[in-house]
Formats: structure tokens, sequence, C-alpha cells
């Protein structure tokens, strides 16, 4: 059963504002998107073994509000505007160089698992912490999947999972962690607003 994600309910549900086209909402939501992508790039919480970004976080939280069509759409934007040179990916790293270079599998991962995130909210999840944590892991997964496997053609298979993978964890889980309280208070909050 195919359930809305949270920017159907706000922007295009019955109870939405008529203040904006549904094509000029969706132009608007890529934009906002991808810039928040671009500025949680460029933020490093200092955390150990290793300083984090929200990168990933705003990542799967595009996927599982925007759903997979613009979610998917959002990220690809944010890739172009990487891929032309324009500085929104973490580092130092601008151009088709970011894309085909170590980071490349992590930037390809974002694309597959906003559209995942975006089915898997679709389906329902997100609503509650449970079905939260279940979402943020499997989009989690799927970036480090493809990141690990496209790194490990630069660095190996051992240093891959050590440096690509391993000392992100830590962050990744308080990144969980803020994502399960985030997402059922913003549908609770649509809920109270719709009634």
């Amino acid at each position: 059963m195919r359930h809305h994600v949270l920017t159907d309910a706000i922007f295009f549900g019955p109870f939405a504002a008529k203040t904006m086209s549904a094509p000029v909402a969706k132009a608007f939501l890529i934009v906002v998107g991808s810039l928040l992508l671009a500025v949680s790039a460029q933020i490093k919480i200092p955390f150990y073994p290793v300083p984090v970004t929200g990168q990933t976080l705003v990542v799967l939280l595009i996927g599982m509000t925007y759903g997979p069509l613009l979610g998917g759409a959002t990220v690809a934007a944010y890739l172009l505007q990487g891929a032309m040179g324009l500085p929104v990916f973490a580092g130092a790293a601008v151009g088709m160089a970011a894309l085909v270079g170590p980071t490349g599998g992590y930037l390809a991962g974002f694309l597959v698992a906003a559209v995942i995130m975006g089915i898997l909210a679709e389906r329902g999840m997100g609503r509650s912490v449970i079905s939260t944590v279940i979402a943020m892991m499997i989009g989690n997964a799927v970036i480090y999947a493809m990141g690990v496997s496209w790194l490990t053609s630069f660095i190996g298979m051992e240093k891959a999972l050590m440096f690509g993978m391993a000392k992100f964890l830590y962050g990744d889980a308080l990144k969980l962690v803020i994502a399960a309280c985030l997402m059922p208070v913003a549908w609770r909050f649509v809920k109270s607003a719709q009634k």
C-alpha cells in the first residue's frame, strides 16, 4: 500500500496551502534539498575517531520526506551541481574527479539510498521510532555497500572497510538517533495540523 510522504502531506495534500503550483513546489523542494545537502557536507562536527558531517543524515531524510522520485531528483541535482564544479561535496573534492575518485561510490550510493528511503517511506516506514531506525540502517547499508565497494578498487578491501566504514559507524549511530527522533515527531505534527 502506498502512503504519502511528508512533502505530499505538507505541499500537495488536501490541507496544503495552494500558494504554489505543484511543479513550482517540486522545483523549490529540489533547490532547498540540494542546498541542505551542500551545507551539510561542509559542516564538520568534531567526533571520535573522525569528524562527522550531516551529509548522510540529510540524504536519507530527503529520501524519506520527499519520496523516491523527488528525493532521487534532489540528490541527482546535488550530484550534477558537484559534477559541474560547484563546491558542494565534502572536503576539497570538486567536479567529475569527485564522482570517479575514491568517494564516488558513496556519492552514487547517496542517489540509490535516497530512492530506497523514499520507497520505504511510501510503504509506511518513518512514522515510528522503530521503522525509522530500520529504514536508516537500510539506507546506510546501501551507502556503505556502494562506497566501500568502489573505495576497494583504490585502497583494497581491508583499508576500505577501516577508513571508509568502521571509523564512521559511531557518527552514523548518532545520526540514526537524530532521525529516529525527528521523523515520528514530524509526522505527529503534520497529523495534528490536519485535524
